[in-house]
């Protein structure tokens, strides 16, 4: 009786954590747009993609590092009192919420893998001088498109490998080994499985940063850039919405709407040879972020270990009050 009592309050307060600050991520979200246009898209990604997730690692912190301690230390064991309704409530939102996104996640995988089996079965190899194996494909599937979580491949259709020269290819295929390296398929599987209403924008922020921050890293100069920006529009012409249905967990090079497609070709074309210059300046700021990071670690992690035993006693006697 006691572990099962533990696990419900453990479980009710990491899902009333979880809500709470998910909300708030969702009420917060547009002034997060305002305030990260200034930063370079790969650090917009990161920091995108980490407010979105903050909310389960926040509840999984304190759960972990508070309520399950507390309760162990200082809860009675021989006390036999039953659960009240706060803590099954919240036992039930929360299995609710684990299976919205667990069938989220699962339907994507299998629809993916179904795709991919397909697409590849009579695929051929490309000697495409990237680090990733790279398949040439059919004409039923995206043009060009990074595929697989554990085992990455970019599957390029033979009209896309026609229709692009030889550097418009190559930087194409740079783009989506960006896409591979930073681990952008998975990152969209955690997302679905964290998924929750009303933060669909921030997700959608995350995407439109991550494709650039894979334009970026897929060009080195103003020449490569419009090779890119010209591969871009080539394979958005020929797609016709193709790429648009494109399963979730899967990159395609001429994705999202538009407007996107535009913004991306408008970065592109406005490249020019100071960028490498510009990257050092943010290289170091970057330095400075981090160094104010793990300082404020350092402090927030000597402050609670010093209160560390008078914060489980308030723990306790909140989760006291949460199960009666």
């Amino acid at each position: 009786m006691f572990a099962a009592r533990c696990i419900a309050v453990s479980s009710s307060v990491f899902v009333l954590i979880y809500v709470l600050l998910s909300l708030l991520v969702g009420y917060v979200a547009r002034h997060i747009y305002s305030h990260t246009h200034k930063l370079s898209p790969k650090h917009r990604a990161d920091l995108l993609l980490a407010v979105r997730l903050f909310p389960l690692l926040a509840a999984g912190a304190v759960t972990a590092a508070l309520t399950v301690p507390s309760f162990i230390l200082l809860e009675p064991r021989s006390i036999a009192e039953p659960l009240g309704v706060m803590p099954l409530s919240l036992g039930l939102c929360g299995i609710g919420l684990a299976g919205f996104g667990a069938v989220n996640a699962v339907a994507a995988l299998t629809r993916s893998s179904r795709l991919i089996a397909r697409w590849t079965s009579r695929a051929k190899t490309v000697n495409a001088q990237v680090s990733v194996p790279v398949l040439r494909i059919g004409r039923d599937a995206p043009a060009l498109t990074a595929a697989g979580i554990l085992r990455p491949r970019i599957l390029l259709s033979g009209t896309a490998e026609f229709i692009l020269d030889p550097h418009e290819l190559r930087t194409a295929l740079r783009h989506e080994v960006a896409h591979v390296r930073r681990r952008d398929n998975l990152k969209k599987l955690l997302l679905l499985l964290v998924a929750f209403p009303g933060v669909k924008g921030l997700e959608a922020a995350w995407i439109e940063a991550s494709e650039m921050a894979a334009d970026d890293a897929a060009v080195e100069n103003a020449n490569e850039a419009l090779d890119l920006a010209q591969a871009l529009i080539k394979l958005s012409r020929m797609s016709a919405g193709a790429e648009n249905r494109c399963p979730q967990l899967m990159t395609a090079f001429s994705s999202g709407a538009a407007s996107l497609i535009n913004a991306r070709v408008q970065r592109l074309l406005a490249w020019n040879d100071k960028g490498s210059a510009y990257a050092h300046h943010r290289l170091h700021q970057s330095a400075s972020r981090i160094v104010l990071a793990i300082t404020a670690a350092t402090t927030t992690t000597a402050a609670v270990a010093v209160t560390y035993t008078h914060l489980l006693a308030q723990v306790h006697a909140a989760t006291e009050w949460l199960v009666r």
